[in-house]
């Protein structure tokens, strides 16, 4: 199965403007970009043809091919990164079977997570779509509890049928957790930015237009839902690893504590 990663990247950010060039240092000392970090994320994932930097914009393209990236030039018009992987399509050399959205705001994607995801849609032909979640431990449960408390917009929850089939997505935190109630876990799962598409999905996504849900969530995924595409929910393991996405400033130290 052919395997391409594309990672979406625009400098026009409405939270956080030229998010993909903020510098994040590591525990060596070292600042690099989140969108090096992403690629070299994408880079470490197996069974991988070709990784490419997708964007509009001439400063992300002359930073990507300084370090060595590939980058595919798309339209300014493209309203989120599934639009973006969709037009990217048409300047790859053949199309793959696969495509995978890594989007370039996560650099803590483990590449075990991409690789589970890949995994799946070889061995499942029922969805055409995929994208992994990861339970919430208390921690990060915290954290989304607290940039909603400070009217910040983080992460995004998702919430799954017994087979794993989406029936949400949302910035809000759900399903409700009633305060001082024992759980033997936390019942929210953090639904990571990786997105596994076939070639068929895209194209399909292309002809429906902004829904209801999408628009007021800002949640690219929810098209799928609105016009009744099933996405498979893969539950992945975060094996001690800490996962947050940089969707706001405040993410920077929690991101670089964790590098």
């Amino acid at each position: 199965m052919k395997t391409t990663i594309l990672i979406p990247a625009r400098y026009a950010s409405t939270r956080y403007p030229g998010k993909p060039l903020v510098a994040l240092k590591g525990s060596d000392g070292v600042s690099k970009t989140l969108i090096q970090r992403s690629w070299e994320t994408a880079k470490a994932v197996s069974n991988v043809d070709d990784v490419f930097v997708a964007t509009d914009d001439d400063r992300i393209k002359e930073h990507v091919e300084a370090f060595g990236g590939k980058v595919i030039m798309t339209s300014e018009d493209c309203a989120n990164g599934t639009e973006r992987c969709a037009d990217a399509l048409q300047y790859l050399d053949g199309t793959p079977d696969l495509i995978v959205n890594l989007q370039g705001d996560a650099p803590l994607t483990p590449h075990w997570f991409v690789e589970d995801l890949i995994e799946k849609m070889a061995s499942d032909q029922s969805f055409s779509v995929a994208t992994p979640v990861l339970r919430c431990d208390q921690e990060t449960f915290d954290n989304f509890k607290n940039d909603r408390a400070a009217g910040r917009v983080g992460g995004t929850t998702a919430v799954f049928d017994q087979s794993g089939k989406a029936l949400y997505f949302s910035k809000e935190v759900i399903p409700f957790v009633p305060e001082g109630k024992p759980q033997e876990q936390v019942p929210v799962f953090h639904h990571v930015g990786v997105y596994a598409y076939r070639p068929d999905a895209l194209a399909q996504y292309m002809t429906w237009p902004e829904g209801v849900l999408e628009r007021n969530e800002g949640l690219e995924q929810l098209r799928f839902l609105e016009n009744g595409e099933s996405v498979a929910c893969v539950e992945v393991d975060a094996r001690g690893r800490v996962f947050w996405e940089l969707n706001n400033p405040v993410d920077v130290a929690r991101i670089e504590s964790v590098l």
